[in-house]
This record gives structure tokens, sequence and C-alpha cells, in this order.
């Protein structure tokens, strides 16, 4: 868990440059696009599209850019057809990284993936070797100013929630993937903003990470995230709030 929500703050702390919004529009437009091809573009009958349609809002894309990646995966408008691809892999410190992409050139991505990993002290591993780590949950996570864990409780744990972290600097609620939906409503009806709300892959067990393979770490993940075929990196990293604090210096 330690992994997930501690990149998740990283990334949701960093300034959020117009080239990086544009990044973040480029993976997300081609999300909405396969989702819609696999599994049609209706929201309300594809739990997955309406979930990326949401985070397309969060980030403030237009509507029309949504309304149009959807069209390309339903066939409505000509579009390019991406191919989901996944990687196992290591980073310093031996922990497990499982990177999934959308591309339109295997090969290409691939030998990107890689040169990102040689350069910064990783290595892919074969298929299977990192995966088995880690299992798909609904996670949503909110500031502790916003709600008292008490009242969060009441509400996302009648709702179906798995579990919920109050340790660090959010509330972060874990669930399985067909209660996200449910958990997700109760929150927005009690009008507690929430900070993330997605769909994720949480490692099994951590690895801790200290000394000079924190910068090494958090430099590939980033390195790996600015890849604009690479949708996501999980990672089973632990660091402790000591570290991170050096980190921020």
């Amino acid at each position: 868990m330690s992994g997930h929500s501690k990149w998740a703050s990283i990334k949701h702390k960093k300034a959020a440059t117009d080239s990086k919004r544009g990044a973040a529009f480029t993976k997300i437009i081609r999300e909405i696009t396969a989702i819609a091809r696999s599994g049609g573009g209706n929201p309300e009958n594809n739990p997955s599209l309406r979930s990326a349609i949401d985070r397309a809002r969060a980030i403030n894309m237009p509507s029309s850019n949504v309304d149009n990646a959807i069209k390309k995966g339903t066939g409505e408008l000509p579009g390019v057809t991406y191919e989901e691809v996944t990687f196992d892999a290591y980073a310093p410190g031996g922990v497990a990284l499982l990177i999934i992409g959308l591309t339109d050139n295997k090969n290409r991505t691939t030998a990107e993936v890689r040169n990102s990993l040689s350069k910064k002290n990783g290595s892919l591993a074969g298929p299977g070797s990192t995966s088995y780590l880690f299992a798909k949950k609904g996670f949503i996570s909110i500031e502790k100013d916003k709600v008292s864990e008490e009242d969060l409780m009441e509400v996302a744990l009648d709702a179906g929630a798995e579990d919920i972290n109050s340790e660090g600097e959010y509330h972060e609620i874990t669930c399985e993937t067909a209660d996200f939906e449910a958990i997700k409503k109760a929150i927005n009806d009690k009008n507690i903003p929430v900070v993330t709300a997605e769909m994720t892959m949480i490692p099994s067990t951590t690895v801790k990470v200290e000394g000079n393979a924190v910068k090494q770490l958090l430099s590939l993940m980033e390195a790996l995230e600015d890849n604009e075929d690479v949708q996501h990196v999980y990672a089973n990293f632990d660091i402790s709030d000591e570290e991170m604090d050096k980190i921020s210096e």
C-alpha cells in the first residue's frame, strides 16, 4: 500500500504545468478510446469508461476531447488502434514494477521502456515475474482536513470499503472493484471532496527502500510515466516519511 499511496501523493503535489497536463490529456484520451472500443461508448453500461471520464474531468479536459475519444473508440470517428502492453520489471532497491501501456507500436514502446529502465538502474523481467504481486482494487484518497476518520469510516464501510488507512497525510480507502462506484457515490453524496479515485493495482507485499536508492527509484518512476505510451506504473516500495523529507530537502 505504501508504494502506491506515496507515489500518488508525490504526483498530486507536482506542479500542473502545461506540458505535464498535455501528457496527461494524451494518456487519458488513449485510455478512453481503448475502453470504449472494448466495452462500448455508454458510460452507464461501462464502469471503466465512467471512471476514466471522471478522471478526465478532474484534470479539466474539455468535454469535446472526451466525446471525440469515445467516438474514435466506437468507430464513429477514424482513429488509431491502441494495443495494451504489460511489462514486469525491477527498480533500484529490489522494488517490483508493473508497467501498463497503450501503444500503436509495441516494438517502439518496448525499446523505450527498456532504455528508461537501463538508464535508471532498473531492468525488465520475464512475463509474470512481478505482476502476481499486484491485485486490482479501487482506491480513493481524501485530505484529512476534509472529513474525520470516524465519519469517513461510517460512510465508506457501510458502502462496502475493504480498508481505510489514515496513517499518512490522507485517508486512503481500498475496496473490491465491484464496490468502487457505490463507495465513490456514497462519498460524493456527503459532499466530501476526493484527491484520487481510481481503479489501481495494489501490491500484496512491500519492499523498504532507503538511502540513495530512494532518489534513483523515484527518478525511474517519473521517467517511465513521462513516456506517453505508458499509462500506469505500479510499484511495491515502502519509503519512510523521514526518507521522503530528505528528498524534499
